[in-house]
């Protein structure tokens, strides 16, 4: 892992060398803590994008009960199924999909940080769409779109999930961890042709595959995000994390995004098992020089990225918060 982050790291180094600021990234989106590296609320990246495209969300204290969730969801209109997620974290951690009070009822038995429940928004298609616009002219482009395709099986009428998990090295891979959170799942015997969702959170780490959608950036594309970009104020570059009905849904803007991530985030198309190694690090570079080219346009305007002594206590806030839950997971 360390390997592979290496030119990254480089690139990040390069490009502070330029800036003469090891923290240049974060000028990019002064609303995001730290810019969207690390520590980032969720809710409060929420409530910046126009809410037509967000769907019911609540944000839930740490130690709340079940009854006071509970009132909150029925006050809201919120139904199940819900996906909770910390208001703080990454890489799917703590990231569940719940069916019923029984399951609410143990994941707030665990004890999690303040967390999010956000309607599950059942639409075929997710994506993850890199977008960043220019402080001094407001111009914006979409840079990269991954099409993720979650984990799912195909039943033949006879094999049980496992059975089927077993034939496909990705789906092989996360069978352990179905032992351990569903292995009632693992017994069932889906029907001929039955194509059945195993894991609906759109994370790498849970087996979701990335595609390289690139092809699918048009006109139509950037002005639907340019238009949502205007009004998300303070933020300049990241990533949406969304589901649509199609891709045609998409360019008519008819999305709900279920995550933002700032500065931190990757355009997930270098995912694509079939993309060259180097077209994968110099659309990073690409990248990178984006990131570098906000910071130039928002220190013309007087913005000031963070200093040493806020990277510090940012990383320092943050290892602390995950040495506490990261257990629970």
């Amino acid at each position: 892992m360390w390997l592979a982050n290496a030119p990254v790291i480089f690139i990040w180094l390069w490009f502070a060398l330029r800036a003469r600021h090891l923290f240049f990234f974060s000028a990019a989106n002064p609303a995001i803590e730290t810019g969207g590296v690390l520590g980032e609320s969720k809710i409060n990246i929420l409530k910046r994008l126009p809410q037509e495209v967000v769907p019911k969300t609540l944000f839930i204290e740490a130690g709340s009960s079940l009854s006071e969730v509970l009132r909150a969801m029925d006050a809201t209109g919120l139904n199940w199924p819900v996906i909770a997620k910390p208001n703080v974290g990454e890489r799917g951690f703590l990231v569940k999909k719940l069916r019923s009070e029984a399951e609410l009822k143990a994941y707030l038995t665990a004890g999690p940080p303040d967390f999010l429940l956000q309607t599950y928004i059942d639409a075929p298609v997710e994506l993850a769409v890199m977008h960043h616009r220019m402080p001094d002219t407001g111009h914006g482009r979409v840079t990269s779109i991954c099409v993720k395709e979650n984990l799912t099986v195909t039943g033949d009428g006879q094999s049980s999930v496992r059975a089927l998990m077993m034939q496909d090295l990705r789906s092989r891979l996360q069978l352990q961890r179905f032992e351990k959170e569903q292995p009632a799942l693992l017994k069932l015997v889906p029907e001929k042709g039955q194509v059945l969702e195993l894991e609906p959170i759109g994370n790498h780490c849970r087996g979701t595959k990335f595609l390289n959608g690139n092809h699918l950036i048009d006109d139509e594309i950037h002005n639907v995000f340019n238009r949502i970009a205007s009004q998300m104020e303070g933020i300049h570059y990241g990533r949406f994390d969304l589901r649509c009905q199609s891709v045609e849904a998409l360019r008519k803007g008819e999305f709900l995004v279920m995550e933002y991530n700032g500065v931190a985030a990757e355009p997930a198309h270098i995912y694509d098992p079939e993309m060259p190694v180097l077209e994968k690090y110099r659309s990073i570079y690409r990248h990178w020089e984006i990131i570098y080219r906000i910071y130039k346009a928002q220190r013309a305007r007087g913005v000031r990225p963070m200093n040493v002594s806020e990277a510090l206590a940012a990383v320092r806030n943050y290892r602390a918060y995950m040495a506490r839950y990261k257990s629970k997971q």
